[in-house]
């Protein structure tokens, strides 16, 4: 299985969540610029939309997007999905609502002229306060870390290095989730840390 992933990008939550999941893989570096593949190829003929993350099972077949990748990894490995009779729903309730109304918004944030940046940065500062809302016990569903947390917190941790002054509980939110070996790890993979 191999995961493509460009560094610092929204594939680290992948990166991350299929470490915690214990799952094996090659992580395969794409070169966002050029969609070139770290040791040759073109990442438009694994992804036609040259987005990462690609997911390649060991059968040719190919998953994209964070949302479907992150509930498969769940799927694999139920300790990092919110539990009960709607825990599943929840959870890809919570990532539609991180991909549709945070994370979308990095892409024109950062196309944009400094200067006429503001209103879509309040934007993406309202949406973090909806989901900081969440943090109260810890993570997104109480005490347990899921698979969205690791997508909420590459798009937090990438925020803060943007220079974003993201609500409360956030600094400790980040802090606690950086400190989990499986997220230091996908940090040292990825050169990040």
């Amino acid at each position: 299985m191999k995961l493509y992933s460009a560094p610092g990008f929204t594939s680290l939550a992948d990166h991350i969540a299929m470490l915690e999941a214990g799952i094996q893989f090659d992580l395969v570096k794409v070169d966002l610029e050029s969609k070139q593949i770290e040791g040759g190829g073109r990442y438009t003929d694994i992804n036609p939309t040259g987005y990462v993350p690609a997911l390649m099972f060991d059968d040719g077949e190919v998953l994209t997007e964070n949302v479907a990748i992150l509930a498969w990894i769940a799927d694999r490995e139920p300790e990092l999905a919110p539990h009960g009779h709607r825990g599943r729903y929840r959870l890809i309730e919570m990532l539609s609502l991180i991909a549709t109304e945070i994370h979308k918004r990095f892409p024109t944030y950062l196309s944009l002229p400094e200067d006429v940046r503001e209103p879509t940065g309040q934007q993406i500062l309202h949406w973090f306060g909806v989901v900081a809302g969440r943090l109260d016990r810890g993570y997104l569903f109480g005490e347990t870390f899921t698979v969205a947390d690791a997508y909420l917190f590459q798009l937090a941790w990438g925020a803060a290095q943007l220079g974003f002054r993201l609500p409360e509980p956030f600094g400790d939110y980040i802090a606690r989730i950086e400190q989990r070996p499986a997220v230091q790890a996908a940090l040292r993979r990825e050169g990040l840390a």
